[in-house]
């Protein structure tokens, strides 16, 4: 599975792909000491599947959150991609929404391992 930095790099890589000509992208560092734990906790729970990634860009509970450790650490890593959501969407001029559904198009659903679940266009969950 990837780091949260691996991550940002292939969102910022994705989203230069489909921004503006001339647009420039800066990545942020990681904002969370601990994200190494979180991202293990959320791996654990995508293979379990019981977290998935939405069609927004951002991780969700196919479920009910089981534990507040996982929807601390679900939070956190959605707090990371936030951030670089909204540096993509300042940089190319779209919003952060757009960049984050950008992100799920052209990075996330790609790069799922099979099993995973996701939300397709309909908002519904499926599986890879």
């Amino acid at each position: 599975m990837m780091h949260l930095s691996s991550f940002k790099a292939v969102v910022a890589a994705g989203l230069l792909a489909v921004a503006a000509p001339g647009a420039v992208l800066v990545a942020a560092a990681p904002a969370f000491a601990d994200i190494a734990a979180a991202k293990a906790l959320v791996d654990g729970a995508k293979a379990a599947g019981k977290v998935g990634e939405l069609n927004t860009g951002y991780l969700g509970f196919v479920g009910a959150a089981d534990s507040g450790a996982l929807k601390a650490a679900v939070d956190e890593i959605n707090a990371g991609r936030k951030q670089v959501y909204a540096q993509a969407a300042q940089k190319n001029g779209v919003s952060a929404e757009a960049a984050g559904i950008a992100a799920f198009n052209t990075v996330i659903l790609p790069k799922l391992a099979s099993g995973d679940y996701y939300q397709d266009n309909s908002g519904k969950w499926a599986r890879k």
